[in-house]
């Protein structure tokens, strides 16, 4: 049978024989309050004949007290447990353990153009500053190779650099070419070149000779000027044009 206690409303379940059918003193584990606790109700049964009464027994001079009824600790109803959760089920879109992103290829791709950009635009604007270097091959080659059995001669005294009365900058070139070979040889353009106290080029013009071909022997002078120059132009190179 289930008992509650009528203080704190303790429950408890104990067996029906504990209390019995008469009933019995309890007291309460929780709060220590004693109650009288009623037996469980039995099914009415057929009334018996009553038996004969029994022979009338003297009664004792001091009857002792019945001694009090044994105080019985229940035990309370434990609460329900609630069952154990179970794990969510592996979703079938999780990434595994270790997780790794997925590359973008066009990214990368987008990444290196521009850094390639940059850098071409990045030498583009040192070469146009200062020129080509001269550990790259053909940064130095300004002039054609030598031509066989022709000579150019345009000694320093001959050159003549000045400034104008008008403020242009004029610059006037004077030289031989000579054949001095056994064979006839064409003249090929000369090219006249510029720089400026860094070895820088700037400027450049071409020179077409006089004659295109000099016989074994003859020589032919050059006289040239020009009165655009830039005023940093220092320094004067000579020599033939490259195809």
């Amino acid at each position: 049978m289930i008992i509650a206690c009528p203080a704190c409303s303790t429950r408890y379940v104990v067996p029906d024989s504990a209390i019995g059918v008469d009933g019995r003193t309890v007291r309460c584990a929780n709060c220590k309050h004693s109650w009288f606790q009623t037996g469980p109700e039995l099914p009415p049964r057929e009334p018996e004949p009553a038996p004969p009464p029994p022979p009338a027994a003297p009664e004792p001079a001091d009857s002792a007290e019945s001694p009090p009824p044994p105080v019985m600790a229940a035990r309370p109803v434990p609460a329900p447990r609630a069952a154990p959760s179970e794990p969510p089920a592996p979703s079938a879109f999780a990434h595994e353990p270790p997780f790794r992103p997925r590359r973008n290829p066009a990214r990368w791709w987008t990444l290196a153009g521009i850094v390639f950009a940059l850098g071409v635009a990045a030498a583009m604007l040192a070469v146009g500053r200062y020129g080509l270097p001269r550990w790259l091959p053909g940064g130095h080659q300004t002039f054609a190779a030598a031509r066989p059995d022709l000579e150019l001669s345009f000694p320093p005294e001959r050159q003549d650099r000045r400034t104008l009365p008008n403020g242009k900058e004029y610059y006037g070139a004077s030289g031989t070419v000579t054949n001095v070979g056994k064979d006839v040889r064409e003249v090929p353009p000369i090219l006249i070149v510029l720089r400026d106290a860094q070895n820088r080029i700037v400027y450049t013009w071409d020179v077409t000779p006089p004659k295109d071909v000099l016989k074994p022997g003859e020589s032919e002078t050059i006289n040239e000027a020009v009165t655009d120059v830039p005023k940093s132009a220092k320094v004067a190179e000579i020599g033939w044009k490259p195809e």
